[in-house]
């Protein structure tokens, strides 16, 4: 709960500044958007660890193959990386880059999720 009250608190910061500074220097409205990102993501990476022990816990648990699950977080990290991007290249006003940087997003998505989506068809072969 700390965490999140201080990353509120970090972004309702930025956004005033960055208003404040957008008419002046837009330039350095966006190095500061940047920078609270960045910081941001630091804050998160103690939450991150803790979440990936756990996972690991349940995967050691439940004796299921981590083939399984490592796409899924590979998945996971790609969107989470790509919905940052793109809004921070869309607050710059480039929303063609934006765009090619959630269809990349999508791409390597997919290619990530193949060893998952060959279990699957391995799956669906042995059954027919």
């Amino acid at each position: 709960m700390e965490l999140v009250l201080k990353l509120i608190a970090l972004c309702l910061l930025t956004a005033v500044l960055t208003l404040l500074l957008k008419k002046d220097n837009a330039e350095l409205s966006l190095l500061l958007t940047v920078s609270a990102v960045l910081l941001g993501m630091l804050m998160l990476l103690a939450a991150f660890d803790e979440v990936s022990g756990l996972g690991a816990e349940l995967l050691e648990m439940t004796k299921l193959a981590p083939t399984l699950f490592v796409p899924l977080l590979k998945v996971m990290a790609i969107a989470l990386i790509v919905r940052i991007g793109g809004a921070l290249c869309a607050d710059a006003g480039q929303s063609a880059l934006s765009a090619l940087l959630e269809t990349a997003g999508a791409v390597c998505a997919l290619w990530c999720a193949v060893p998952l989506l060959r279990a699957v068809v391995d799956m669906l072969e042995g059954w027919i």
